[in-house]
């Protein structure tokens, strides 16, 4: 396939080796670790914005956004001196499993990779000066996966374990309050995304969301169980869950065929067309529960993994048994509608059809996070599943995680909530347990933006009421749907282009939109 063209972009693709290489599929950057040192960052953000806009208005905005955003990540926040994780997707090596390519290419490529872990960890090391205790406790199992991948090599072995020494120092002896500060936190949640917002603004928009969310619940509960409380049934239906990992894996097959057919069924989307495999997810990517990794946009076409996170079988039966709740009967079908269809794999097969560079390479956080989180709620509208309650039920508990991922992530980050009140707030409003709650909570010391999927969802959800209005009697979920898809992986804030360039028929993919206003955004500020 065509590789990138355009200077300005890979400029910005190579603040994110890791990125490039999985998710847009420029393999050129297989064996090659970023430079993620204070020089080597300073060096790449000195390349940033250099170079002619492309000649399309629409992706000039775009770019010019995204690249707003690295500067804030990493000119201003730093997070290379903050996150572990961005260094350990520097070292990771599972990007080489995915059959791209032939093995023996991949496996030089990955031998090449591994050679240069410990340059990798030099750099990790001059750079992680700053790391909070709980973002160091929230990489660690990540970090301490690295070697799970790697027997045989002495000097990787011998850098994997500098590096998980430097991040057990910052667990232990790290600044106890992960907090960035509100303009700092509200600074990286807008940039990258043309949004701005303010801290009492996103904590109504988290009241709200959670208290509409709670009203589908009862509605949804007493279907199930007429009178039942929802503290009552819903502990049972997340007890109902596989008992091994393997019975997850074998749940969630059966589900990518059911949500793909029921998707294209009701003409909500296009059929995706390849080949999307479950499996579990590799040792270095343990800090999530399920995850895609897609056939990207730049590569041959090749199967997509849908991954899930199983328990560590170090822990006790009992932690082992809160983690696979996650997975009950009852949620593994709107996590499957997020990860594969219409979500994130069906996303990543209408990237692949798309020639713009900007459209292809550059990604929207929020965007890509909130179209599978709407994708879930659109199922539920649609009837999927309609005799049954507990998929609305499953979808109402998928989304009061993330919108507890906002709050969480407000009070992280402005200093007003302690890793141990965030671990409560998940029991409390997202129904996780032990383990699963503390490692949501942790998630978000690290991860400041995670609160993106209801971001990104409420502003897909303002679009589409502004396209019916618009659109009137020609509007359908397939037209809006195309039309957004059309637009690639846009910034949050540019999501009225899909409304404001459609011509009335499917949109088509490469599509050079006019340089029209977009939409005002619905929360100042940011």
């Amino acid at each position: 396939m065509t590789g990138l063209r355009d200077e300005r972009v890979r400029a910005a693709v190579e603040l994110d080796f890791a990125r490039a290489r999985e998710y847009a599929g420029l393999h050129e950057y297989d064996g090659r670790i970023q430079d993620l040192s204070p020089t080597g960052v300073s060096a790449a953000l000195a390349r940033l914005g250099t170079g002619p806009l492309p000649s399309d208005a629409f992706d000039a905005e775009v770019l010019t956004i995204h690249e707003d955003g690295l500067r804030a990540r990493f000119a201003e926040a730093e997070l290379h001196r903050r996150d572990p994780l961005l260094h350990v997707a520097v070292m990771d090596l599972a990007c080489y499993d995915r059959e791209y390519a032939p093995t023996e290419e991949r496996r030089r490529a990955r031998a090449s990779h591994l050679a240069a872990w410990p340059d990798a960890v030099d750099q990790a090391v001059a750079a992680l000066d700053q790391v909070s205790a709980p973002a160091a406790a929230a990489a660690l199992p990540a970090v301490r996966g690295l070697a799970q991948v790697v027997t045989d090599d002495a000097a990787a072995l011998a850098a994997v374990r500098r590096f998980v020494a430097h991040v057990e120092t910052a667990a232990r002896d790290g600044d106890p309050s992960a907090a960035l500060g509100p303009a700092m936190f509200l600074r990286l949640l807008g940039a990258g995304e043309g949004m701005t917002y303010d801290v009492g603004a996103l904590t109504a928009l988290a009241d709200r969301e959670r208290s509409r969310l709670w009203d589908l619940l009862e509605e949804a509960v007493d279907r199930l169980a007429p009178g039942e409380r929802v503290h009552r049934v819903v502990p049972a239906l997340m007890r109902d869950h596989p008992v091994t990992a393997e019975g997850v894996f074998a749940q969630a097959e059966a589900l990518v065929d059911e949500v793909t057919a029921f998707a294209v069924t009701r003409n909500l989307i296009a059929a995706p067309g390849g080949e999307c495999l479950v499996g579990p997810a590799p040792a270095s990517r343990a800090y999530a529960q399920a995850m895609m990794s897609w056939s990207a946009p730049y590569e041959a076409d090749a199967p997509s993994w849908y991954y899930v996170v199983p328990p560590d079988p170090a822990w006790p039966e009992r932690e082992a048994e809160e983690w696979l709740s996650v997975f009950s009967r009852t949620s593994l079908p709107a996590i499957t509608v997020h990860e594969v269809t219409p979500g994130h794999y069906a996303h990543g097969r209408a990237l692949r059809a798309l020639r713009s560079d900007v459209r292809r390479s550059l990604e929207s956080p929020a965007f890509v996070e909130g179209w599978a989180h709407y994708a879930e709620e659109l199922f539920a509208e649609e009837g999927f599943r309609a005799a049954d309650p507990r998929y609305v039920i499953g979808m109402t508990l998928e989304a009061l995680l993330r919108v507890t991922r906002l709050a969480c992530s407000i009070g992280l980050h402005t200093g007003a909530m302690t890793v141990k009140e965030a671990t409560a707030r998940f029991e409390a409003d997202a129904f996780l347990r032990g383990k699963a709650a503390e490692a949501e909570a942790l998630r978000g010391a690290v991860e400041p933006t995670y609160g993106r999927y209801t971001l990104g969802k409420t502003e897909i959800l303002r679009t589409r009421a502004v396209a019916r209005r618009t659109w009137g009697d020609t509007y359908t979920h397939r037209r809006f749907h195309d039309s957004l898809l059309a637009l690639g992986m846009p910034p949050i804030g540019l999501l009225g282009r899909a409304v404001s360039h459609s011509t009335g028929t499917a949109a088509t993919p490469g599509h050079s939109p006019s340089s029209a206003s977009a939409l005002a955004p619905p929360i100042e500020s940011r």
